[in-house]
């Protein structure tokens, strides 16, 4: 069995600066190039816009150079951690419009997917729509409840996060477009997302979201459709914290997958 890399974020000098080999620049690089090229067609046009925003070369960008165009459009910016981090603290930063992100970048064995969201994926998938001011403060609100939430509800609750943030998809001129940062981080999940002919694509009802089962490691089988980033915004007025509380009280759909294999 192949023997699983484990990532750690880089340490930074005294000017918060990353300093990363011409290999990890390639990888940036590859990585980069490739994506562009598969989210011209199917990814929402806000993100497109993103992408110009920040301005990404063919060097891995220090996350305080992302945080500096960031303010300048909706006040957020992107905070350096060590790699995966607890639900408190995820959604303390997003409170603080921080958005958390670790610096180290796949190897070039894992070109193609890790479970681990490294740089790549914080920084293409999610920082581009940290441009746009509804979604970007629906970040900030979801944060903000969350926090009021124990661990449990917490959990409940990156459900909805999951099916929006990292995995949803929008309809643009009737057409299905991307905009979670897991599908358009990701060479696969891109294409399969909105051509697939055997995903469920439902439009999004928050309490079916928190009431659907995930797995992080395969394709999805099911998303969930919004028809604007405003339809974001507007879940903060349903009180998603209230809900994910009441979805304890409804049985889980049926998972759309097998159960995950001990390793």
């Amino acid at each position: 069995m192949k023997k699983k890399h484990v990532y750690e974020s880089l340490p930074l000098d005294h000017e918060g600066r990353a300093h990363y080999s011409q290999t990890e620049n390639d990888t940036w690089n590859f990585l980069l190039n490739r994506q562009k090229e598969l989210v011209k067609t199917r990814a929402s046009k806000e993100f497109l816009k993103g992408v110009e925003h920040l301005k990404f070369g063919n060097h891995i960008p220090q996350h305080f150079e992302i945080t500096d165009i960031l303010t300048q459009h909706t006040g957020w910016g992107v905070e350096p951690v060590p790699a995966l981090i607890q639900p408190e603290q995820f959604f303390t930063l997003l409170s603080k419009k921080r958005f958390p992100a670790a610096n180290f970048i796949r190897t070039p064995e894992d070109i193609d997917y890790i479970q681990e969201p490294d740089v790549f994926h914080e920084l293409f998938g999610h920082c581009p729509l940290l441009t746009n001011a509804p979604y970007a403060e629906f970040m900030h609100q979801y944060g903000k409840l969350a926090l009021k939430a124990d661990r449990k509800t917490q959990m409940r609750m990156f459900r909805l996060f999951w099916f929006t943030i990292e995995f949803g998809l929008i309809k643009e001129d009737g057409q299905m477009k991307a905009y979670g940062g897991g599908i358009l981080s990701s060479k696969s999940e891109v294409i399969y997302s909105v051509e697939s002919d055997i995903a469920q694509r439902h439009p999004l009802d928050p309490m079916d979201a928190l009431r659907t089962p995930f797995r992080i490691d395969i394709l999805q089988p099911i998303y969930y459709v919004i028809n604007s980033f405003d339809d974001l915004f507007k879940l903060i007025s349903l009180d998603p914290l209230k809900m994910a509380q009441e979805s304890f009280l409804l049985p889980d759909f049926p998972p759309k997958f097998e159960k995950k294999k001990k390793e």
